[in-house]
């Protein structure tokens, strides 16, 4: 057997689902903390959201008339229960499979992002992208993105059932077919496409430049929280797809408090390599709409 079967899969599909890589303990205790942070989201006391029908950042601070379909910066001090999402973010059970995804060991980790996915008041799709190379770029320039290393290990960790991730296996590989360029943005029929679909307690690692969509049903529950772990070597690349965001605002005063021994020291580390990652110029966006 290979010892590294899940970067055999994410270099191979672009993608690896991992089943129940947490209990359903611990999915149970996540999802009464996930609600919570949901509902101050939806009740317009949480400003740092995902409004309807607006894919990429910058969003309103305010749910508007349509709602939410994500809460962003569950790490943030000022939100009720950020120290036990920080323990799911910094915890042995996400970075142990990251560090085979990067090939890297502790001290390459970069604190990234850590946001979550909810069912929104109304049926919401977003349209076939790849997260960081824009609509726009040739099939030259979509390869020359594409053949430099990813630097980050992105995931999605259902809380509940979730059948929203579209995305077309090997994408990451090579530029889009003339079918892929010219099929309308919501497009439900890509050829090859597939649903992932993840059980309570599954995550699925993808590459962030693989060619994917999401499709949420407003009528089933979800809390499937969404993140990212950067490697030291991502430098500005990283930091545009990841500052834009707007973690910098408070990631020195992220609580760390209540992770113990080396996952705490690893925490602090990564913490302070994406302060120092940040301290540049100002990185923009990587995309619009």
């Amino acid at each position: 057997m290979s010892p590294t079967p899940h970067l055999d899969a994410l270099n191979r599909d672009g993608y690896v689902l991992i089943k129940s890589l947490f209990s359903a303990e611990q999915v149970s205790h996540l999802q009464t903390i996930a609600s919570q942070a949901t509902q101050l989201a939806r009740s317009g006391q949480w400003p740092h959201i995902r409004t309807f029908g607006k894919q990429f950042p910058p969003w309103p601070s305010t749910p508007g008339e349509k709602g939410i379909w994500g809460v962003q910066h569950l790490m943030n001090p000022s939100l009720p229960g950020a120290d036990e999402f920080a323990k799911v973010y910094f915890s042995e059970e996400i970075l142990g499979v990251v560090r085979e995804l990067l090939g890297c060991r502790d001290e390459d980790l970069v604190m990234e992002l850590f946001n979550m996915l909810v069912r929104p008041e109304e049926d919401f799709e977003l349209r076939w992208h790849r997260d960081d190379i824009p609509a726009t770029a040739t099939a030259d320039e979509e390869m020359v993105r594409l053949k430099e290393p990813a630097f980050h290990a992105q995931y999605n960790f259902a809380l509940y059932e979730d059948a929203s991730l579209f995305l077309v296996p090997g994408s990451h590989l090579r530029a889009r077919t003339d079918t892929e360029r010219t099929a309308s943005p919501f497009e439900k029929n890509i050829p090859g496409q597939i649903v992932v679909t993840l059980e309570p307690g599954d995550i699925a690692f993808y590459n962030n430049n693989i060619l994917h969509r999401g499709a949420y049903d407003s009528t089933k529950e979800r809390m499937t929280l969404h993140g990212s772990v950067g490697h030291v070597k991502g430098s500005t690349l990283r930091a545009r797809n990841v500052l834009q965001h707007g973690v910098g605002e408070w990631v020195r005063q992220c609580d760390l408090s209540k992770l113990e021994g080396h996952e705490r020291e690893r925490a602090e580390a990564m913490r302070e390599r994406l302060v120092k990652m940040g301290s540049g110029e100002e990185v923009g966006y990587s995309l619009d709409g």
